[in-house]
Formats: structure tokens, sequence, C-alpha cells
């Protein structure tokens, strides 16, 4: 079997902080030329997941889109001298998870909504293609925030209704540095409850409350995260995408713009780049935001 995260690159945006990010290879794919969630869900679009290292200890931030990629991470950090690792779950989705297996002997934490969440979709999991099975379930929970530890570092896990209900970022509030999960993506959001569409917004408004000086998130360009991530527009840019979707869904002039012309403000002022395949991801949110809408 060919290993699937041999396209795997290790980016250091920080000193300490790895970032393992794959994807984003025009006209590559890992599992299957039908239609997967692992080759189209994540890797045509690029996917990163993290590590925090401190001595001979680490945090892991998503255990990435397949097992030979989990693999490849813990590779990774034993050669670095770590003998214990925890890892934080940012949300339930399947590129998020995938990988638990290779950590089922760490502490794995999740607020308690994950771990509702992905008891409820366990078949579906298991059944996906490709299946994660055996699906590896967190073994600490927390309900809105949970402070570690790590060396000298603080980090803060705080749970947001952001893209997912069960969503959780990774604050270290002394270097004002958040790992976003997929509560913000570059290009756009992928929109996967549309009909919580109000609540992600307001909760992005609260997101921003945060002092933050740059963000990490899971989807976004390598270049960017590996010199140090993206301010704090990201978040706008997300919030405000969401926002004229809401207002304009019922519009058909909605159907004559692309992606492109629909945030070129934003591209412009820098706060996100353009990646053409997000144009899928946009007209799959129309869609979702005009289902929602005349379900009403």
């Amino acid at each position: 079997m060919p290993d699937l995260s041999a396209t795997l690159s290790i980016l250091t945006p920080y000193p300490g902080i790895f970032a393992y990010y794959d994807g984003r290879i025009a006209g590559k794919r890992l599992h299957s030329q039908d239609e997967n969630w692992l080759d189209d869900g994540a890797y045509a679009l690029g996917v990163a997941t993290y590590a925090i290292v401190e001595g001979p200890e680490a945090v892991v931030y998503d255990t990435h889109i397949s097992l030979d990629h989990a693999r490849a991470i813990r590779r990774h950090l034993e050669s670095l001298g770590v003998t214990g690792i925890r890892v934080v779950l940012s949300h339930w989705h399947t590129d998020h998870v995938a990988g638990n297996e290779v950590f089922a002997d760490c502490e794995i934490i999740a607020n308690h909504l994950t771990a509702e969440t992905l008891e409820a979709n366990r078949a579906k999991l298991e059944e996906s293609d490709p299946p994660i099975k055996p699906l590896v379930m967190p073994n600490r929970l927390f309900r809105e925030r949970l402070v570690l530890t790590l060396g000298p570092r603080t980090v803060e896990l705080l749970q947001f209704d952001i893209h997912s209900a069960d969503g959780t970022v990774m604050w270290l509030p002394d270097e004002g540095l958040l790992f976003a999960g997929d509560t913000v993506e570059d290009t756009v959001t992928y929109i996967s409850e549309p009909e919580h569409t109000a609540t992600h917004i307001r909760e992005l408004n609260r997101l921003l409350t945060l002092p933050t000086r740059r963000i990490l998130p899971n989807h976004g360009d390598p270049a960017v995260i590996e010199a140090g991530g993206y301010g704090t527009g990201l978040i706008e840019a997300n919030r405000d995408y969401l926002q004229r979707l809401l207002d304009d869904v019922s519009h058909a002039d909605l159907d004559t713009l692309t992606l492109a012309q629909f945030v070129a403000e934003d591209v412009a002022a820098g706060r996100i780049g353009y990646f053409e395949p997000y144009e899928a991801v946009h007209r799959q949110n129309i869609a979702a935001m005009r289902g929602v809408a005349l379900a009403k």
C-alpha cells in the first residue's frame, strides 16, 4: 500500500510549533478517483494540523486525514524526543479525527459536544469512504473552557459554535496565537450547518474579542501558515462572507457571480487569498443556505 503521507510537509511557523500540511496539489488524489471525503473534502483544499512542543511534551491539535499522516506526525514528535503527547480535537469531522487510532494510548481531549456527536455519528464515520474504523473516542472531556500547561506555556481550549456546534479553538494567550480549526478558512468557510449561520456569525464576533495577533487555521495557504499565519482580517472576512450569503441567498444575481467576484474586496484588502477549488465550496454553500430558506 502506498504511504498516504508521502506529500506531507512539516512547517515551522514559530519555534516549537509545527504545522503538518498536505494537499493543494493540482491533479493529485490520495484515495480514489471517485468522490470521497479525503480527496474532495480535505486534500484538494489543503489541510494542516498542529503540534506544540516543549521538551519531552507535546500537544497535538487534530490527528489529520489518515493513519499514515498520524503516524508521520508521531514519528516526527518522537524524533524530537517527545515522550508525552496530549491530543486536542477541534471538532468531530472526518479530516480532524481520522488519525485518532495512532494516538489511542494518549490523552485525547475534546469538549463534551464533540464526544456526543462522534458517538452519534459513529456508524457514519466508520462506514465513510475511506472508513474511519475503529473510531477512537476522546477520553478527557470539558465544557466551554479548559486550561492546559505545557512547559512555560499556557494553552487554553475554548468552545465556539462556528462551522460546527462543537468547535474547540486552541488559544495561546501569552503569544496571542489562535489555532482556529475550521472556525475560519482561506478562501471561505465551508457551511456544514446552514441552519445555524446566524449563530456562527455571532460567535465569530465573539472570537474577534480575543486579543489575537496571528491565526493558524486548519485549511489555508501553506505559505501564509509557514510565515506565521493570518491576521484577524481572516475572521472578519469569514464573518462577512456568511452575512452576505444570509442577506443575499434568495437573490438570483448571486448565481451570476463567481466566488472570486464575491470576495474580491477581501482579497484586495489582503484579509484572505483566492484558491480556485473553493469555487465548488461556494456553490455548495449557496445550495445549503437556499435549502434552509426553502424549508422555512
